[in-house]
């Protein structure tokens, strides 16, 4: 499955389209006004799904995970030099990027890859391409991308 994720030029808070391989919303990022990055998701009919929370008070960058109201995890950031990498608590996944990050791998411990994502370059606003092995765990990828795009913001 591949969705395309696309950061909308014109807005107050964070707010992203989600779309599918035909061009279909699929869904919708809105940015809400808290302390840190706190995003929303919707389906595209406009239901609510969950929501990505930073949590400020951490010395690597922080986020929990919620699907509805109940948070299943989080995805902080490793320390290290070159390449970033984030780890997540909610599953047995890896998030590992290239030295620009712009190219990120998600693989299960036992080296089984779950997604790609790749930042597109040259484009006024961030878009990230993710291509996901299993539909079943896209909404958990988008969420693990959006908590990269907004670790990155942090950090700039």
């Amino acid at each position: 499955m591949r969705l395309c994720f696309k950061q909308r030029l014109f807005s107050w808070f964070d707010s992203y389209d989600i779309y599918d391989e035909s061009g279909s919303a699929v869904y919708m990022v809105r940015g809400k006004a808290s302390w840190g990055h706190r995003l929303e998701i919707y389906n595209a009919a406009g239901a609510y799904l969950g929501q990505v929370k930073e949590e400020i008070f951490s010395f690597m960058p922080r986020f929990r995970i919620y699907l509805g109201d109940t948070c299943i995890g989080q995805i902080k950031k490793n320390f290290t030099f070159f390449k970033p990498s984030f780890s997540l608590d909610c599953n047995d996944w890896q998030v590992d990027g290239n030295f620009m990050e712009w190219e990120y791998r998600v693989t299960k411990l036992d080296g089984r890859l779950v997604m790609t994502a790749s930042k597109e370059l040259f484009r006024l606003t961030d878009t990230y391409i993710l291509d996901i092995a299993d539909p079943e765990d896209a909404l958990l990828c988008l969420m693990i991308v959006l908590a990269i795009d907004a670790a990155k913001c942090s950090n700039e």
